[in-house]
C-alpha cells in the first residue's frame, strides 16, 4: 500500500505537487500559532474575535515569502543544507512580519488578555522552522524508501571514492530498487571505525575481501577528476575481479540533487590505455584556419567528421565540407547546424576526388586556403579484394586533388595517412604509401602550396575499430574474435588525434611527414579481456568452463601484419610538440615518378590487377603483399 501511495505521489506533475506542499504548509502554519498560543496560555487555546481572523489568514502572509524563498522549488527527495537554510530564512522573516502587524495592531480574542503576548512571536518562529523543516525531513526519509524497499533482490554494490561524487551517487542509490550500496572504498578517507552515512569506507586493499563477502555485481567508479594514469592503475586492479565497472560522469555534468544510478557510463574504453591527455598548442590550431576558407574531404567519416567539429570551433571563414557519400555528408552537416558552438558558414558539396574539373572549380570559386585530405578507402580486407579501386581512391585520388590544389595556389595541404602505409603488407597501406610520395613529390616543384603528411595509427571507435565489434560481441554473450593472440595495435582516441593533425600541418614546410606519438602498443588480446572482465564477466577458456564468453581467434585476415610500425626509417626529429615528431625518409622524384603513376591509373581503370600489383611494388619496394593475386575478385 505504501508503495503505491509513493509512486503515485512520486508520478504527480510538479504544480500539483507545488499545490499539495502550499496546502500542507497552510495548515501547518494555522495549527503552528494554535500550539505556540496554547504552550505560552496553558491551556488549549480557540482564538475569537479578531484574533481568529488573524490566525486563519497567517497562511495568506506566509505563502508568498515562502515562495520568494522558492520554498516549493526543490524536490523533496534531494532536499539539503541550502533547502533546509532557506526555511530559516523564510520562517524568520514570515514571524517577524506576523509579529509586527500583530503588536501593533489592537487585537481581541484572548480572555484577560490585552494583546497578544511577545512570547507567542517566539515560539510561532521556532515551531515554524522546526516542524516546516522536519516535515520536509521525514518526507525525504519517506521517499528514499529503504525500509520500503530492503531485500528485495538488489544487486550489492561498491562506490569506488568517497568524496562529493561519490557521497552524491549514494543518495540517488537508495531511491533505487536494483542497488544495495554496501561500502565505500578510499585510501585517504579509510580508518578502522570511519563511515558516511552509516556506511563504512575501505581501502582499496580491501576490495577483493568484500566483493566475494557480500557478492558484489558492481563497482561505480566516482573519480571524475583523477588522472587517467590513476583511473588506469584502479581498473587494472579491479578488471580481474568479477564485477561490472562503471563510471560516473564529471561533478559539472551533476545537477544538483538530481544524480541519478542511469547516469552512471560504461567504462570508457581510453581509460584503459592510460594515455594521459597533452594541452594543445592554441597558435598551432588557428594558424591554418581562423579567418580562413577551409575544406576537409572525406567529411562524412569518422576522422573527417571530428576534423570539422574541431575546425567549427576555431573559426574559419568558410568551412566546406567534401564527400562522395550523400547521407555521411548530410550528417555532418545537420550536426554542425544544429549545434550551439562554433556558429560559422558552412556549405556542403558532393563530389569525388577524383573529378579534376569540380575539384579546381571549387577551389578557385571559394577561394580555399586549407585542405585536409581525409577521403580514403581504409578496411583493410575490403581495400584488398578490391585492388583497383583502392589505388584509383587513395592513390590517384589523391595526385588529382593534391595537383589541383597546386594549381590553384590552395595555401596548406595536409594528408591524413596511416601506420599501413610502413612496409605495407596490404593493398591499402601500399596505396596510401603511394600518396605520401606523390605528395613529398609534388612538394619540390610546387611554389605555392605547402604539402604535409600526418601519420598515425588506429583511432577508438572510428568505423574501423576493433572497439566498437568486441563491445557487441560481449553484449550478445560472444564469442569475441580476435585474428591472433600475439596481434598488437597502437591506439589513439579520434579527437586526440585531430587536434594533432591540425598542429602537424600548421608545422609543415615542404613535404614533410610527420609522425604521432601512439603510446605504447596494445595487445588486442589482452583488450578484448579486459573489456569482457569490467562488463562483470569471465572469460569462457579451458582453465575456466565455468567462463561466460569465449574468445575465438578467426587467423590474420588477408593483409593483416601481427603489429605495424610508424617509421619507414629512424631519422626522426621532435617538434614544438611533444607529440609530434617529424620524419626524414626516403622519396621519388616528380619525374620519375609520375609516368608510373599514370601506368597505375590504367592498370586500375582497366582491371588489370596483375599490373596493379607490379606497379604498386615497383613504386614501393617494401610492400610485401599476403595475399596472392588469383585470390582477388577483380573489380
Amino acid at each position: 500500500m505504501k508503495k503505491i501511495l509513493i509512486k503515485k505521489l512520486i508520478g504527480l506533475n510538479r504544480f500539483t505537487k507545488q499545490i499539495v506542499m502550499i496546502s500542507v504548509d497552510s495548515c501547518l502554519i494555522i495549527l503552528i500559532l494554535l500550539v505556540s498560543f496554547s504552550i505560552r496560555l496553558d491551556y488549549l487555546f480557540w482564538p475569537s474575535g479578531d484574533l481568529f481572523m488573524v490566525v486563519i489568514g497567517a497562511p495568506i502572509l506566509a505563502i508568498p515569502i515562502f515562495l520568494i524563498f522558492k520554498l516549493y522549488n526543490s524536490v523533496v527527495r534531494y532536499i539539503g543544507s541550502s533547502a533546509l537554510w532557506s526555511i530559516v530564512q523564510a520562517a524568520s522573516m514570515y514571524g517577524a512580519i506576523w509579529g509586527l502587524l500583530t503588536y501593533f495592531i489592537s487585537i481581541d480574542g484572548i480572555p484577560g488578555v490585552i494583546g497578544v503576548p511577545r512570547s507567542v512571536f517566539l515560539i510561532n518562529w521556532m515551531l515554524t522552522i522546526l516542524i516546516l523543516g522536519g516535515i520536509r525531513i521525514l518526507a525525504r526519509w519517506f521517499f528514499e524508501g529503504d525500509h520500503l524497499f530492503a531485500n528485495e533482490n538488489k544487486s550489492n554494490v561498491i562506490i569506488y571514492g568517497a568524496g562529493p561524487e561519490g557521497r552524491e551517487l549514494s543518495q540517488a542509490l537508495k531511491l533505487s530498487k536494483d542497488f544495495f550500496h554496501i561500502a565505500f572504498i578510499d585510501d585517504k578517507l579509510s580508518s578502522e571505525k570511519a563511515n558516511i552515512n552509516n556506511i563504512p569506507v575501505f581501502t582499496s586493499n580491501n576490495i577483493e575481501k568484500l566483493i566475494k563477502k557480500f557478492e558484489v555485481s558492481k563497482v561505480f567508479l566516482a573519480l571524475p577528476s583523477i588522472s587517467r594514469k590513476k583511473r588506469n592503475t584502479i581498473i587494472d586492479k579491479l578488471s580481474p575481479l568479477p564485477v561490472q565497472v562503471k563510471s560516473l560522469p564529471s561533478l559539472s555534468e551533476i545537477a544538483e540533487g538530481k544524480v541519478k544510478v542511469d547516469d552512471l557510463l560504461d567504462i570508457d574504453i581510453r581509460d584503459l590505455l592510460g594515455r594521459e591527455s597533452v594541452e594543445a598548442n592554441k597558435k598551432l590550431l588557428k594558424t591554418n584556419i581562423t579567418n580562413k576558407v577551409v575544406m576537409v574531404t572525406g567529411a562524412g567519416g569518422s576522422i573527417g567528421s571530428e576534423l570539422c567539429r574541431q575546425i567549427s570551433l576555431l573559426r574559419p571563414k568558410l568551412l566546406i565540407l567534401f564527400d562522395q557519400s550523400e547521407s555521411s555528408l548530410y550528417l555532418i552537416e545537420q550536426e554542425l547546424l544544429n549545434s550551439d558552438k562554433g556558429n560559422n558558414e558552412i556549405i556542403s558539396l558532393l563530389g569525388s576526388i577524383r573529378d579534376r574539373t569540380r575539384l579546381e572549380s571549387i577551389f578557385k570559386k571559394f577561394k580555399v586556403q586549407t585542405i585536409y585530405h581525409a577521403a580514403a578507402y581504409k578496411h583493410v580486407p575490403l581495400v584488398e579484394f578490391n585492388p583497383s579501386e583502392g589505388v584509383l581512391n587513395n592513390s590517384i585520388g589523391s595526385m588529382v586533388i593534391a595537383e589541383s590544389a597546386m594549381k590553384t595556389n590552395v595555401d596548406t595541404f595536409v594528408l591524413i595517412s596511416t601506420d599501413k602505409a610502413v612496409r605495407p603488407a596490404n593493398t591499402m597501406g601500399a596505396t596510401k604509401r603511394v600518396a605520401e610520395l606523390i605528395l613529398q613529390a609534388l612538394s619540390k616543384k610546387s611554389k605555392n602550396t605547402c604539402f604535409s603528411i600526418v601519420r598515425f595509427g588506429n583511432v577508438l571507435d572510428s568505423s574501423g575499430s576493433v572497439i566498437p565489434t568486441f563491445k557487441k560481441q560481449i553484449k550478445k554473450g560472444g564469442p569475441v574474435t580476435v585474428t591472433d593472440k600475439n596481434i598488437v595495435r597502437y591506439f589513439m582516441t579520434i579527437p586526440e588525434a585531430v587536434e594533432l593533425v591540425i598542429q602537424a600541418g600548421a608545422m609543415g614546410e615542404r613535404g614533410d611527414v610527420f609522425v604521432l606519438d601512439m603510446g605504447k602498443p596494445i595487445r588486442i588480446y589482452d583488450l578484448a579481456v579486459k573489456m569482457i572482465q569490467l562488463s562483470g564477466l569471465e572469460v569462457l577458456n579451458e582453465t575456466n568452463l565455468d567462463g561466460d564468453v569465449e574468445i575465438k581467434f578467426t587467423g590474420l585476415r588477408p593483409g593483416e601484419k601481427l603489429f605495424e610500425e610508424l617509421l619507414v626509417g629512424d631519422n626522426v626529429v621532435p617538434t614544438e610538440s611533444k607529440l609530434i615528431m617529424r620524419a626524414t625518409e626516403v622519396m621519388i622524384e616528380w619525374k620519375n615518378l609520375h609516368p608510373i603513376l599514370i601506368e597505375l591509373e590504367k592498370a586500375a581503370s582497366n582491371l588489370n590487377q596483375k599490373d596493379v600489383r607490379e606497379l604498386l611494388q615497383k613504386i614501393v619496394p617494401e610492400f610485401k603483399p599476403q595475399s596472392k593475386i588469383k585470390d582477388l575478385i577483380n573489380d
